[in-house]
């Protein structure tokens, strides 16, 4: 089938894909709404489990509303980036907020804890939207001078996010209802539609392209097949059981046979020069690694925090609110460093930073403060700042309009990825040196000291994905960006 695909042309201002530089501002705020939207819904409904448990029952099913949603973005993440370059920004990032919306009014009129499963999917579909097609906004109005800061104000939404979010969720589900949690989503949906709708306008010229149906039903199933295994490995079923077994091998072939499709498609979703472009295999790598991190440390410092070093919720949510704290500054930072020293060198400077971090955390132990804890994470997030962004601003650079949402979409995926790798990878690590392999038992049914051998692998094991993740930035080639558009990449590349 074939469709009409917009070309963005530079107007007069030099900016792409707004007709005045003046409009960025409301286009800007538009996307750090949408993306608050989906920073915290990631993280609001943690605090008001017991509450959703209560109204609906079903208790053994609550961790699929975290899953579920997970799932849903990132496998769709990929193809939404696809389709930003193919029909463009504007009708991908409106369309995503407006899946978003209708799924965060039906959650907030759940009937059974199925349905909020089900409608928290949909929820992830628009999320996956949201997320590249507003980096990549960013990337089509912002030069690369602009863009890390840019970036570090998308960051600084996440870092607020983890904190607002758990407090908003715990005041919805004791004063008002937990369904509101969802139901406050509408106005800030229909604000940054609206701002959106007002503000960015895309000059189009119209040609034809061939979407690859194919394609994006293989990697849709066969990257859904391997985060499902992935999330549900070691908690809904054995590593060793048929179940793990079938879904995972069902995932390898699906994804061998979306690799055999995309060397004949005309104009395939991930394009197979993009696996043998240095700077996309180095970025894409950086971003698995920063996606490992991610997960586990967010994951265990607050466990560590509140069940090793006896502090409170609040205390341990301190903790790692630390990690989200050194990110977005880092990420302002790094524009200022890249135009200097290059992209290649600062994503290794954000490395080093990053071990150093993982080091402070691998020699707390459970006399330690938890202002060690908080600065290991504060440190460690400030390498990933430093490290992130450049990553994925050189990847951004290296594309031209017509493929930057599907390169952007690429890396965004392989972060999704990595977290379902940390989640699979150091939940194994503390269900066997806990329980050795058995049941997994709850967090306060654990012995504080064997818990704190735990989760002190868990950070041991973060250092050795810094390390990796220092690797991966050396593939990416060296040299000092330029700052103005950069060539299309070819199939040569």
């Amino acid at each position: 089938m074939i469709s009409e695909s917009p070309v963005f042309a530079p107007d007069v201002t030099g900016e792409r894909g707004v007709g005045l530089r003046s409009d960025r501002g409301p286009v800007l705020l538009s996307v750090m709404l949408s993306v608050g939207l989906v920073a915290i819904d990631s993280t609001i409904l943690a605090t008001a489990v017991p509450a959703v448990v209560d109204d609906l029952g079903d208790f053994a099913l609550f961790p699929w509303l975290f899953s579920i949603y997970m799932l849903a973005q990132a496998v769709s993440v990929p193809l939404y980036g696809k389709f930003a370059d193919i029909f463009g920004r504007k009708p991908m990032m409106m369309i995503g907020v407006s899946i978003f919306l209708v799924a965060s009014i039906l959650c907030g009129a759940a009937w059974s804890m199925v349905s909020l499963i089900v409608f928290r999917a949909l929820q992830g579909l628009g999320a996956g939207a949201i997320m590249p097609t507003g980096q990549t906004i960013v990337a089509d109005i912002y030069s690369l001078a602009e863009r890390a800061r840019v970036i570090g104000y998308l960051a600084s939404v996440w870092a607020t996010s983890s904190v607002v979010g758990p407090t908003l969720g715990g005041l919805f589900a004791d004063y008002l209802s937990w369904r509101w949690i969802f139901f406050i989503n509408v106005p800030i949906a229909v604000v940054a539609m609206a701002m959106l709708h007002r503000g960015f306008t895309e000059d189009v010229t119209r040609t034809t392209h061939k979407i690859d149906y194919a394609g994006a039903a293989l990697l849709a199933a066969g990257g859904g097949l391997l985060i499902l295994g992935l999330l549900a490995g070691g908690v809904n079923w054995a590593w060793g059981s048929p179940a793990s077994i079938t879904v995972l091998t069902a995932a390898a072939l699906l994804l061998v046979a979306f690799g055999l499709v995309e060397r004949r498609a005309a104009e395939p979703i991930l394009p197979l020069w993009m696996f043998r472009k240095r700077v996309l295999i180095g970025s894409n790598s950086v971003a698995l690694c920063v996606g490992v991190l991610l997960i586990g440390l967010t994951s265990y410092v607050p466990l560590y925090a509140q069940n090793v070093l006896g502090t409170s919720a609040v205390v341990g949510g301190f903790a790692v609110a630390a990690l989200t704290l050194g990110w977005p500054f880092a990420a302002t930072m790094s524009g200022r460093v890249y135009l200097r020293v290059g992209f290649r060198a600062t994503a290794l400077l954000g490395g080093a930073l990053a071990i150093t971090g993982s080091i402070v955390l691998v020699t707390v132990d459970p006399t330690s403060s938890v202002l060690r804890l908080a600065a290991g994470c504060c440190v460690l997030g400030a390498g990933l700042g430093f490290i992130s962004a450049p990553s994925l601003v050189a990847a951004q650079a290296s594309a031209d309009w017509q493929t930057r949402g599907t390169v952007t979409g690429a890396n965004m995926f392989a972060r999704s990825v990595g977290s379902a790798v940390g989640i699979a990878v150091f939940g194994a690590i503390v269900n066997t040196t806990v329980t050795g392999g058995g049941p997994h038992p709850t967090a306060k049914d654990v012995p504080g000291d064997l818990l704190a051998g735990a989760i002190h692998t868990v950070f041991a094991g973060t250092l050795a994905v810094a390390v990796i993740a220092i690797l991966a930035v050396l593939i990416m080639p060296g040299g000092v960006p330029v700052d103005e558009p950069d060539p299309a990449p070819s199939a040569v590349d």
